[in-house]
């Protein structure tokens, strides 16, 4: 019991967090970022001056925001009217509250989730002391509730009498009769049910508080524990979480109508609830504040200001965010505890496009391929998005539906790459060895030939005989274009010849910790990965051969506000600048004119990077590609394993495409920067302009004249190569 009556002792709920907006000094500003942003959390542009809490006005040259203030894990952030200037699209100055000048501005973040602190717990509550509570908030309660409060000893005689008597005359329950004492027990130990017995229970109850506990403990209990509302699958306990939930404000801010309003709805939270009833509302609210005016605990002008405002309640908004798998991703890995504001890395605005990219791409493969809608099983995809040079995660989709099934696709599904696995392959090829035997040069360059014929290899499980997606074979290669044009056999010559050991341990050194099966067709991506650990891996070219973890909480925090858990972003290096720039060279290829060209037809711009993958039978198709700040994976199959029939660029690209889009609506404006040690001559029979490490570029280059055909060449190719994929393509 006296931990019930101590709000320090309350079971308060988890609270995940998304990571924040913040605003900088000197950095670029995104005015349609902040204002979608300050909408999804509720805030309304304002109207006239000045600006309230919960408020926003976003001008060409000043940006006015009226701060909510939070209270997260025992920690207080008052909140405020800030101010940003702005010259053009960058900010130039941030001033808080007080008018001081400020080097940033964290806005308010948004909870993504709530957990229970124990199984079975099923209420939301935010702790508050008395000393906290408005007085009018007080005073409004005992007036609805109980204005005896102070002078009963648990039981109001008169009161009971007088809703027996109206019960009587009614001839049903229309009236009733117990104190606030009362409803505290009836709130901790026993039912709502209307029987004889429970009553009786409730009133000895209530005694016994009384004997036992002080006039002010009972009331701080009950300001706690009163239930005032449903969030969702959780009950919003306490005036501490009701304030939050239907006002977007801390309990300490609330004015005299937003008290009146809690305690009119008391006596029927859902019933008078303000979202879905505003007029029921509005009047227990009004009612409220005339009987505390009759009462005398609120002067004529006060009441006559209270009654002529309007509702003014937190904005809901029409769809709410689904992040479920990616907070149970970050459940499974925190430690048990209670009353925890978890920060964790999700962006708001790019799980939003990544769960419209899903939804819709999935939706339009199904409209063009109707016998996918009409499998066994629901086609799947996947997307997760992080930024490659500190591993945390930004988003994350583990499936189409989550209330559908609640494996996730991106951390705990082991699919074969397939194709996407070659970039793997040529870093293989093209880093130079560890041991000095060969003298530190690497095996292949971008411009090596590579035999595109039959190939046939013997292993303990029989022969093994590659083919290209096509079935076709044809002239030499170079190994570019092998992994350009994704062919197969050129591949896996590439992984022979530097042995599928060397390709397992370059694929640990990504970071890549699923089982990686020396066996030579672990060069086509036979081995399973996750989507996370082979998009992980794609970062690290990203990130020019800096190797981050996966992360996805910032910080934890406990309830007396320390921080127990800080995110480490330390990485280390893995590879050479130079070596990783090949790789994302040769990928900018696939993108520029192989098979992942479809993505400008879907509109992306810019440098980007990526891979196309397909496994047998169409079973698996992936799309990982990245930018110079972000890596994407996509996939898309069939939980059973049964046949896509399409691509990697059919099925996975456009989704990653039209996610990109929308996450960088003015196209791509980084680079990718040529670092030392790599340099660039002709080379090849159609004389191309090759990147090399340098020291490995050939003794002889292209002719001139040969350099000057180039374009021409590549015309002609890229014509040929269109009408190849009428027939067939990967």
């Amino acid at each position: 019991v006296r931990a019930r009556l101590d709000p320090d002792d309350f079971t308060a709920p988890t609270r995940l967090y998304a990571r924040p907006v913040v605003l900088a000094a000197g950095a670029p500003a995104d005015r349609a970022r902040v204002r979608t942003y300050l909408r999804g959390l509720g805030y309304r542009a304002a109207r006239g001056a000045p600006v309230a809490l919960g408020e926003y006005r976003l001008t060409d040259d000043e940006w006015t925001i009226g701060m909510r203030s939070f209270r997260a894990a025992g920690g207080m952030n008052p909140g405020g009217v800030a101010r940003v200037e702005l010259d053009g699209d960058r900010v130039t100055a941030i001033y808080d509250a007080s008018a001081e000048p400020r080097a940033t501005l964290m806005l308010e973040p948004e909870v993504i989730r709530t957990v229970g602190a124990e199984d079975g717990e099923t209420a939301d509550r935010v702790p508050v002391t008395l000393g906290q509570v408005p007085q009018h908030l007080v005073d409004a309660i005992l007036t609805v509730e109980d204005r005896s409060f102070f002078t009963h000893e648990g039981l109001d005689i008169r009161r009971i009498a007088g809703a027996a008597l109206a019960n009587l005359r009614a001839r049903r329950v229309t009236q009733g009769a117990s104190t606030i004492t009362q409803q505290l027990a009836r709130t901790l130990w026993l039912s709502n049910n209307r029987t004889l017995w429970r009553k009786l229970r409730e009133a000895a109850m209530a005694m016994e508080l009384e004997a036992r506990y002080s006039k002010r403990a009972i009331l701080q209990a009950y300001l706690n524990e009163v239930y005032l509302g449903q969030d969702d699958a959780l009950a919003v306990r306490g005036v501490g979480r009701a304030a939050q939930f239907y006002f977007g404000k801390d309990v300490t801010q609330l004015d005299l109508g937003e008290s009146a309003l809690l305690a009119g709805i008391i006596r029927g939270p859902n019933l008078y609830s303000p979202f879905r009833h505003p007029r029921a509302a509005r009047a227990r609210r009004d009612l409220a504040l005339r009987e505390m005016r009759e009462q005398g605990v609120i002067t004529e002008d006060q009441y006559r200001s209270a009654v002529r405002a309007a509702l003014r309640l937190r904005r809901t908004t029409e769809a709410h965010r689904d992040t479920r798998y990616f907070t149970d991703w970050v459940l499974r890995d925190l430690a048990p505890g209670r009353g925890l504001a978890v920060f964790t890395t999700l962006d708001p605005q790019l799980q939003d496009f990544a769960h419209q990219a899903l939804a819709q791409g999935l939706a339009r493969l199904e409209r063009a391929h109707p016998a996918l809608a009409h499998h066994g099983q629901p086609l799947e995809a996947a997307l997760v998005a992080l930024d490659p040079w500190t591993g945390e995660v930004l988003a994350l989709v583990g499936g189409r539906d989550y209330g559908e099934t609640q494996f996730d696709r991106v951390t705990r599904a082991r699919r074969q790459p397939g194709s996407a696995f070659k970039p793997i392959v040529a870093l293989a090829a093209l880093a130079p060895p560890i041991d000095s035997a060969s003298g530190g040069m690497p095996q292949f360059t971008l411009a090596s030939q590579i035999a595109d014929d039959p190939l046939a290899v013997e292993t303990p499980n029989g022969v093994w005989r590659p083919v290209n997606y096509d079935g076709r074979f044809g002239d030499a290669v170079t190994l570019r274009e092998a992994l350009e044009r994704s062919l197969n056999v050129p591949m896996a010559r590439v992984g022979l010849a530097v042995g599928p050991e060397r390709i397992a341990e370059v694929g640990r050194t990504l970071g890549i910790e699923s089982p990686l099966h020396p066996v030579p067709s672990l060069a086509l991506g036979a081995s399973e990965v996750t989507l996370l650990e082979l998009t992980r891996a794609y970062g690290v070219f990203a990130a020019y051969g800096y190797r981050a973890g996966s992360v996805n909480t910032l910080a934890v925090v406990d309830p007396s506000g320390e921080v127990v858990r800080r995110a480490t972003l330390a990485g280390q290096r893995v590879l050479s600048p130079a070596v990783s720039y090949l790789v994302t060279s040769a990928l900018q290829g696939v993108v520029a004119h192989g098979t992942g060209q479809a993505l400008r037809a879907f509109g992306v711009a810019g440098p980007v990077a990526g891979k196309t993958g397909t496994t047998n039978d169409d079973r698996d198709a992936w799309f990982v590609g990245y930018t110079p700040r972000l890596a994407v994976g996509v996939w898309v199959g069939f939980d059973d394993g049964a046949s896509v029939g399409l691509t990697g660029a059919g099925a996975a690209l456009p989704i990653f495409a039209q996610f990109l889009r929308n996450a960088m609506p003015d196209g791509v404006n980084d680079d990718f920067p040529v670092p030392q040690g790599v340099e660039f001559a002709y080379a090849g029979r159609d004389c191309q302009r090759e990147a090399f490490l340098t020291g490995t570029a050939p003794d002889q280059q292209c002719a001139p004249f040969w350099s000057a055909l180039r374009p021409v060449a590549q015309g002609v190719r890229s014509l040929v190569r269109s009408f190849l994929r009428l027939f067939g393509r990967r």
